[in-house]
């Protein structure tokens, strides 16, 4: 794995898991966001989305993958929710709590490649 794999790896895991917790504690507040709210987070996503495929736009199977598919759907993400900031938004329910877990999952695996020793560390 590059290190340029592992110090994105770091950053997009954490955030990941931080962002699934607490949008899954905090539903309630989806329901009043305005367009200009819902577009802003989607040009903030769009940006992080960009700059993780700049830095890192690896089609090697393995990590250096799914680094870049992360990428890749944080910028469609971003790039949604920019073209139809009044679209419909998250309602509580089976399917998004999916949605969070996914998050969840792909940020915990993300911060395991992206922290767990280099192979070949000693130990």
């Amino acid at each position: 794995m590059t290190s340029a794999t592992r110090r994105i790896a770091r950053i997009a895991g954490p955030t990941a898991i931080a962002l699934a917790a607490t949008e899954a504690a905090n539903m309630h507040i989806f329901a009043a966001q305005t367009a200009p709210v819902v577009y802003l987070n989607g040009t903030l996503l769009f940006v992080a989305g960009v700059a993780i495929v700049q830095a890192h736009n690896r089609w090697r199977w393995g990590s250096p993958l799914l680094v870049t598919l992360t990428g890749w759907g944080v910028t469609a993400l971003g790039l949604a929710r920019m073209i139809q900031p009044d679209g419909v938004t998250a309602q509580e329910g089976l399917f998004t709590a999916a949605i969070f877990l996914a998050m969840f999952v792909l940020g915990g695996l993300l911060s395991w490649l992206g922290y767990r020793p280099a192979e070949g560390a000693l130990r």
